[in-house]
């Protein structure tokens, strides 16, 4: 199987952009809350709310989902195809959600705000996301299907 590049739809400056708002984002997060912006963790939190802790974490799981939405009336959204039935995709969402729990946050914790304080935890976790991610993806593509 040769690897190819679709230079129609490739686009290294809107990628670039959101990956600078995306840190720029984390950054006044942490900066101004004291704590990291990995989604887990937040959603996680509104299950075992303390006190003068549950509204700013609805107000960012809240701009989560409003976002793609605003963003809807401005840019078209793009097609989403999704190649799984819909019991791959609950299977997948569990295993996902277990994965986090046992490395004690996910790709965003770790992978964007752990590697951005040098964290050595983070680089170990988000290294074994990856690889999970190319041996499931090996496996599913290559071994069962």
């Amino acid at each position: 199987m040769k690897l190819m590049i679709d230079w129609t739809h490739f686009t290294p400056l809107l990628s670039l952009s959101g990956g600078l708002l995306i840190g720029f984002a984390t950054a006044i997060f942490l900066l101004f809350n004291g704590r990291i912006a990995g989604i887990s963790g937040i959603l996680g939190g509104l299950f075992q709310p303390m006190p003068n802790d549950i509204v700013w974490r609805i107000a960012f799981v809240l701009g989560l989902v409003i976002a793609p939405l605003v963003y809807g009336f401005v840019m078209p959204l793009p097609s989403v195809r999704i190649d799984a039935d819909i019991a791959s995709l609950i299977v997948a969402g569990l295993l996902v959600g277990v994965g986090t729990r046992y490395g004690s946050g996910c790709t965003s914790g770790h992978g964007v705000c752990g590697l951005s304080r040098l964290s050595s935890r983070s680089a170990i976790a988000t290294v074994s996301f990856i690889m999970a991610g190319f041996i499931t993806a090996y496996i599913v593509r290559h071994l069962i299907n």
